[in-house]
């Protein structure tokens, strides 16, 4: 069964005759006869009745009419985006962002390619990497920026960077020396991401270090944004955890103090996008645009 068969089938039950279906496919009468005939061949079943002038559908036709139709409709539509597409003067780029999307620069993402594109439509989704995981996988969203570790089944992950997540409290004394995940354990913690919770990437790193080492974490308090932990930490209410992105920014709270982890612990941020399916050019260009961006960022902390 191949997509002009369906056509010939499509374009003669809705124009009466094969001499109009062939006209409306620009190919001679027999062509569309013989592609009809074939279907009925491969289907065993007849799909019109000739005996009249105009074409009538058997049962078999009725019932694979809409099927038909869909086939060439979606057929259709995937060429008119693709030519919309050649010169990015259309379509819709969906993509995921990381929750802390502002330290790593990628709030001047949709910026930078609304002045390269602007006739394509951007969809920008703001949400924790384990959400944005489950989108890509879902088909929900096309591609995103993660940290990892996230559950990676259907999913094509590529690394783009390594940030260092460090220990932050008020208390230089705490801060003199790397933390332990047990030391880590005994503090009294203001943790973000409360709706994920231990599924979030970070959170899950720490949790499974904890685990190994015969502790438990149990946060004193959780919220949502890191800029409240932080706001929190530097109040004295409890120890927190931030990434260099974020301690490097302008808007990191004066007072805290920092110590690394006695076993390095990183973010690593990824592009994901769904096994086997292609992204659409809009969104491979926005894609690209992050990694650069992602890529520039890690360079930056590494020096």
């Amino acid at each position: 069964m191949t997509l002009n068969q369906l056509r010939a089938f499509v374009e003669a039950e809705r124009l009466g005759s094969f001499t109009a279906a062939a006209q409306a496919m620009d190919i001679a009468q027999a062509s569309a006869s013989e592609l009809v005939r074939r279907l009925e061949t491969e289907l065993e079943a007849e799909l019109f009745l000739r005996g009249s002038r105009t074409l009538t559908l058997t049962a078999a036709g009725r019932e694979l009419l809409p099927y038909a139709q869909e086939s060439v409709a979606a057929a259709d539509s995937g060429t008119r985006a693709v030519h919309s597409l050649g010169s990015l003067g259309g379509g819709t780029a969906t993509f995921g962002v990381l929750r802390n999307a502002d330290y790593y620069l990628l709030s001047n993402l949709v910026q930078m390619f609304h002045a390269r594109y602007p006739a394509v439509r951007v969809r920008l989704v703001g949400q924790n990497s384990a959400e944005t995981a489950l989108a890509v996988a879902a088909g929900q969203i096309e591609a995103g920026l993660v940290i990892l570790p996230i559950d990676d089944e259907g999913l094509v992950i590529t690394p783009l960077m390594r940030d260092e997540v460090f220990f932050v409290s008020a208390s230089a004394e705490r801060t003199r020396v790397p933390v332990t995940i047990e030391a880590f354990s005994r503090a009294p913690l203001v943790l973000y991401d409360a709706h994920y919770g231990w599924k979030d990437p970070t959170r899950r790193q720490l949790a499974e270090r904890a685990q190994l080492a015969g502790a438990r974490i149990d946060p004193l308090i959780e919220l949502e944004h890191v800029e409240a932990a932080l706001k929190l930490a530097a109040a004295g209410a409890g120890d927190t955890i931030a990434s260099r992105a974020v301690i490097d920014s302008p808007r990191f709270p004066a007072g805290l103090h920092t110590a690394p982890f006695a076993e390095p612990l990183y973010d690593t941020i990824a592009l994901v996008r769904r096994r086997g399916r292609p992204l659409s050019r809009a969104t491979r260009e926005l894609a690209r645009l992050a990694e650069d961006t992602i890529r520039e960022i890690g360079s930056g902390l590494a020096d």
